[in-house]
């Protein structure tokens, strides 16, 4: 379980966060939406230390998470982050092989053991038969499913991920976000899909101004009323039987009478 409370950060003086709390419970979904510039991707990257907050506590299964040395967090927090890792002349592969490094002393090869977790890890994202392929010669669609393979191939109790379905077509989306919510871990997930969210998330927390305008179960967070003074557009719900899909419009503007 990833817990924070009373977190508030600033870059150079700006406040982005103020008071923000979550709780993403254990082997569940926890969504963070909210629109550009809200807090979403700063708020992901405290909770995997990535930035310090001014004030506030980020707990991992109750303890701090400032307080686990760098290998331990890794073995239990897996994450895909929005930043490009550098090119650098590897194969896919070799890619997915690193997310084994926290389970490896430096001085250890990689074991049979790992190369067959790193193997089935790019076969669950469709990515198996590029294997040998540059990774920098990949799309970038290609590239996004590598390195959730590598998190896969992590084997952490704990997944945060970063707008995990950029660059993916419609079939990837689902599929990608269908195998996390499958996986049956703790996961935190930035989106800016709010059908997305409806369908593969189990909670959300709406952020606005980096402030936490509304948190709670995915279908209660995303009702209109909620919605439009957020993201300031109409927004029309329909509840099929599986999940709430979302329709929006622009705000019809003011006429503006002619001089």
């Amino acid at each position: 379980m990833i817990t924070a409370s009373g977190v508030t950060f600033a870059y150079d003086g700006t406040p982005v966060l103020d008071g923000v709390g979550l709780a993403a419970p254990a082997g569940g979904v926890l969504g963070l939406i909210g629109p550009n510039g809200s807090g979403k991707t700063t708020l992901l990257r405290i909770l995997y230390t990535a930035l310090r907050p001014r004030s506030g506590a980020v707990l991992l299964d109750g303890e701090p998470v400032v307080d686990l040395p760098g290998r331990e967090l890794a073995r239990r927090i897996a994450v895909v982050a929005q930043e490009s890792p550098p090119e650098l002349p590897i194969s896919v592969a070799e890619m997915v092989l690193l997310g084994r490094s926290p389970h490896r002393s430096s001085l250890r090869s990689f074991t049979g053991d790992d190369h067959a977790v790193a193997a089935t890890a790019l076969r669950r994202v469709g990515m198996r038969e590029h294997a040998e392929r540059s990774f920098s010669l990949l799309s970038g669609g290609e590239k996004q499913r590598v390195l959730i393979a590598r998190a896969l191939a992590q084997e952490a109790g704990h997944l945060l991920l970063d707008e995990p379905t950029n660059h993916l077509d419609i079939r990837y989306q689902h599929e990608v976000l269908g195998l996390v919510r499958a996986l049956g871990i703790t996961t935190v997930v930035v989106l800016h899909d709010l059908n997305l969210a409806a369908r593969y998330c189990d909670r959300l927390v709406l952020l606005d101004g980096g402030t936490v305008a509304a948190t709670g179960p995915t279908a209660e967070v995303l009702r209109p009323e909620v919605l439009e003074p957020v993201y300031r557009v109409s927004v029309r719900r329909f509840d099929e039987d599986d999940c709430v899909q979302l329709v929006f419009r622009p705000r019809a503007e003011p006429a503006v009478r002619p001089r």
